[in-house]
């Protein structure tokens, strides 16, 4: 605090008077005063009005220099700059020798990005996909890292029992195995230690989100009860076993926990989007409503603004139901279920143009699902019977398919590997694998599990054709269509058989109207799908001769093709082609059936309390992401 300056009053006529005023009242006070009479404030200058013919002059016994002061201060400044631009100058040294560093490391991985390439060892495609799951990979356990090193200095301080060493030893290995990206190996180290301490409700905590973001629910289910029983309001843990719980069917608990929950912390975003999808789900939508706009206010999520304009359009509220669907997709873009909502609410309010437009948008976000693995299956299963699979195989298959319907791709991907590692390349376990691949999007991974097929020369014409089918279905989903029908002309070469061409000529019809290219090759390519096809396999054909109608907008031969085609075999995508269709010929009332039926087939369009796992999972990251950014 600077020291006080007394000033002071001469007048020539009389003796000199000192008055001290407040900076913050005016109010005068005694020379000798410390705190202002009046304010109370603490006085730091003392001054008075200067009339006519007054001068100021400084107390000779304080030697005070306004200006010595001033060049000290300014002296002071000076040397501060100096320091701040040697620091500025070290931090821009320090980033410019690690450009550096990137640009070389980047330029060697650009050369061996070409090596692989002109060696036809690696495609330009499957390197940009590897490196976005390693990066994916990396990001999970960067966040995973994050959230315990967040949590350890808790968990350790909760620690009372007699073995301290060796659960401080087994946090170290814990937090090394998750710098080194071990996430299996960090959680092995803090199951031994939540042995060691069951109270510790932190790391109960830590494991049971970590269970449940890899989907494994009753291991999450556990850890969470276990919280509770020692920390009976914890925010994580109401919400967390909640969910479970509705999950599981245990309805009433679970909604007495997320009703806690929520009444404990009427601030916090989770437990209302919980427990309004569990309303959801139940048919309260009233309740559910009321609970999401409110989440939205704490935290505008788009998974929240999604749940929120779908419980509104199954109340009939359109309007409500508008708003909060533009909303989600203006903060998500790549929410395709939300565009075709988005359209069928336009559909009902009898805005034709923007629902038409809606149903493009969603169709251009997810232009694939033509049900490959009806098609796949139906192949499989002809000609000559494949070899046995072994008991411990199939074992492995059963676990992953148990894994995939619990929505655990990652575990059935890896419960599959393990099945090809004890049976070897058997075709049925390479085609399963490869669509559980297709499912998730790891394109990389099926172009080699299918060109392993397609380079024996023992497979089978019916299993080469399964290969290709599930490749294109690969490229389709990357938006490669020329690729994919250079496949698909492969295919047409070396196949002898109906089913090969048909299947060659309905994939590579469909892609280019996909691409809106070349309409009258593509027509004659779905009309000979068709005449190749089997009974069992034309409403392939008759989806792609559809398709490629509509977009030469001849709608009533589209709709014809089309409605044929679901007879046969509805399908979410051919489904939502016929509503897109019959809308534009103006059949607005069949349309809208069409596409609320095209809507109940999607296969991420269930029931409200099938999807609050996945949506939990997404809310509490971007939360948490949120949170540790601010």
């Amino acid at each position: 605090m600077p020291a006080r300056r007394r000033l002071r009053r001469r007048e020539p006529s009389a003796a000199p008077e000192v008055a001290m005023l407040c900076q913050v009242c005016s109010a005068a006070n005694s020379d000798e005063a410390d705190y202002c009479r009046k304010c109370q404030h603490k006085l730091l200058v003392l001054s008075g009005p200067v009339a006519a013919g007054e001068a100021l002059e400084d107390d000779s016994d304080e030697g005070f220099s306004i200006e010595e002061h001033l060049l000290e201060r300014i002296s002071v400044l000076e040397e501060v700059l100096r320091r701040t631009g040697e620091t500025v100058r070290t931090v821009l040294g320090a980033l410019q020798k690690q450009e550096e560093s990137i640009l070389v490391n980047h330029a060697g991985l650009q050369s061996l990005r070409d090596l692989l390439e002109e060696g036809s060892a690696l495609s330009a495609r499957d390197w940009t996909d590897r490196w976005d799951d390693r990066i994916e990979a990396q990001l999970l356990a960067l966040e995973r890292r994050d959230r315990f090193v967040a949590m350890r200095d808790r968990i350790l301080a909760l620690y009372g029992g007699a073995k301290r060493p060796l659960f401080e030893r087994l946090i170290r290995e814990a937090e090394q195995a998750f710098f080194n990206n071990e996430i299996a190996h960090g959680r092995r180290a803090l199951e031994q230690a939540f042995r060691l301490d069951r109270a510790n409700y932190e790391l109960a905590l830590f494991l049971g989100e970590s269970y449940f973001h890899d989907g494994a629910l009753e291991q999450a289910r556990a850890r969470f009860e276990r919280l509770l029983e020692v920390k009976p309001d914890h925010h994580e843990g109401l919400v967390y076993t909640g969910v479970i719980a509705q999950q599981a069917g245990d309805d009433a608990r679970a909604s007495a926990l997320l009703q806690r929950a929520v009444q404990l912390f009427p601030d916090s975003f989770l437990p209302h989007f919980a427990l309004a999808a569990t309303h959801a789900g139940n048919g309260d939508l009233a309740r559910a409503v009321a609970l999401l706009e409110r989440a939205v206010e704490l935290d505008p999520l788009p998974q929240a603004y999604y749940l929120l304009g779908r419980c509104c359009y199954e109340m009939g509220r359109l309007q409500p139901a508008i708003e909060a669907l533009k909303e989600a997709v203006r903060l998500d873009p790549t929410l395709e279920e939300s565009y075709h909502l988005l359209g069928l609410c336009y559909l009902d309010r009898q805005w034709n143009r923007k629902a038409l437009e809606a149903f493009r948008r969603a169709q251009s976000l997810n232009p694939r699902r033509l049900r490959y693995e009806d098609l796949v299956a139906y192949l499989s299963g002809r000609g000559a019977p494949f070899p046995e699979i072994g008991s411990a195989a199939r074992a492995l298959v059963d676990e992953a398919e148990s894994a995939l319907a619990a929505g655990r791709g990652q575990q059935a991907l890896r419960s599959y590997r393990r099945a090809l590692d004890e049976q070897g390349d058997h075709p049925v376990l390479l085609m399963s694998y490869a669509l559980v691949c297709l499912q998730l999007g790891r394109s990389h991974e099926i172009r080699s599990v299918t060109q392993r097929v397609l380079d024996d020369e023992n497979a089978s014409e019916m299993l080469r054709t399964t290969a290709s089918a599930t490749l294109i279905a690969a490229l389709r989903r990357e938006g490669n269509y020329r690729e994919g029908n250079n496949v698909g002309h492969r295919l047409l070469r070396e196949g002898s058989s109906d089913f090969s061409r048909s299947v060659a000529y309905y994939e590579m019809a469909y892609n280019l109207a996909e691409m809106e290219e070349s309409l009258d090759e593509a027509l004659e390519m779905a009309r000979r799908s068709l005449d190749h096809a089997p009974e069992e396999l034309r409403q392939f054909p008759l989806a792609a001769l559809g398709w490629v109608h509509y977009k030469r907008r001849e709608f009533d031969q589209a709709i014809d093709c089309l409605s044929r085609s679901t007879e046969l075999g509805p399908n979410e995508t051919t489904m939502t082609h016929l509503g897109m269709a019959l809308l534009a010929s103006g059949e607005e009332e069949r349309a809208r059936r069409v596409l609320a039926e095209a809507r109940a087939l999607a296969p991420g369009s269930g029931a409200l309390e099938e999807r609050v796992i996945e949506l939990m999972k997404d809310s509490a990251q971007i939360v948490r992401r949120a949170a540790r950014k601010g």
